[in-house]
């Protein structure tokens, strides 16, 4: 561009948009801006102080607001080093439960929704069978602790049965993680089964007629045409599935029990970090909140598209 032509003023081009838009704008629009910014800001600021905390030494906590970031004398690591240190086992532990429960659950619940949606059989009988599986979405974690530890404790006895597993030199402890795995697909196959039940039936009948015209079994529906299409519906159950399983605290209370178990998982390890008989130690249990949070986060952001997509459906 030679110095004669003339050149554009990109800093005045922006404000003159700006003031376009802001004559363009209706109080309506206005006052939906402000809630968005409040209800932004609202659920934002505890996230900030939490993490500007994790972040802050004893006496900076004390000295600044929960919200303020600490001044160069108050910053530290130390505590997320700590939490990193005290969690990673537990990390591991929940990994071992949560991954397999999720996926074993979603599958099954795909499967369930298919044979209650596709396949022409009975209506009546699709009724009662749905209508038991939906039941155990309504029972509460709390009906069913004593009849669970009985059944771990007298009737299943996972310690004898995996015997061969603890003679390899793998602790008995980690029994609890068999039995978390169970119990969360047992929890999470009737919540499954309703997702994916909801968005088979938005399915086109013609698309699975005409697959059973050219001679197409149930089980070849299915996995050719049935499967492939559930991408988003997965993502949504394996979101909400896995987020559920891994902030669980009760089940681990109650099959796991100790910290100090070495098949502790993170939410239990966590329950108990940073407390003392010196009082809680905030920064601390920040940092581990964060960082206990971090798979969770990780889940959302891989399957963020699909999730999108599963939703809408």
């Amino acid at each position: 561009m030679s110095d004669t032509e003339p050149r554009t003023d990109g800093g005045a081009t922006t404000i003159a948009r700006m003031r376009r838009n802001l004559d363009r704008m209706t109080a309506e629009d206005a006052g939906l801006y402000v809630v968005l910014i409040f209800a932004a800001v609202f659920y934002l600021v505890p996230i900030e102080s939490g993490l500007v905390t994790s972040f802050k030494t004893g006496t900076a906590i004390i000295e600044t607001a929960p919200f303020a970031p600490p001044g160069p004398s108050g910053f530290t690591f130390e505590k997320w080093q700590t939490a990193i240190d005290a969690l990673l086992r537990g990390m591991g532990n929940s990994l071992l439960y949560a991954v397999p429960a999720t996926v074993i659950s979603a599958v099954v619940g795909s499967v369930t929704a298919y044979g209650l949606t596709i396949p022409t059989w009975k209506k009546s009988y699709k009724a009662v069978v749905l209508m038991l599986i939906i039941a155990g979405i309504f029972i509460p974690y709390q009906a069913v602790l004593v009849p669970l530890t009985q059944f771990w404790s007298q009737w299943a006895q996972l310690d004898q049965v995996l015997s061969f597993v603890w003679a390899l030199g793998v602790s008995n402890d980690y029994a609890g993680i068999v039995e978390l795995v169970i119990t969360h697909v047992a929890y999470g196959i009737p919540i499954c089964t309703l997702l994916f039940r909801t968005y088979y039936k938005t399915m086109s009948d013609e698309m699975i007629e005409s697959a059973r015209l050219d001679g197409a079994t149930l089980r070849r529906v299915y996995r050719r045409i049935v499967l492939p299409l559930s991408g988003p519906m997965f993502a949504v159950v394996l979101i909400y599935q896995f987020t559920q399983i891994w902030n669980d605290l009760l089940f681990t209370l109650v099959l796991v029990s100790t910290e100090s178990s070495p098949a502790a998982p993170v939410v239990l390890i966590l329950a108990g970090l940073g407390t003392s008989l010196e009082g809680q130690d905030f920064a601390l249990r920040m940092a581990g909140a964060f960082f206990a949070a971090l798979p969770t986060l990780a889940v959302y952001i891989f399957f963020g598209e699909e999730f999108a997509e599963g939703v809408a459906a």
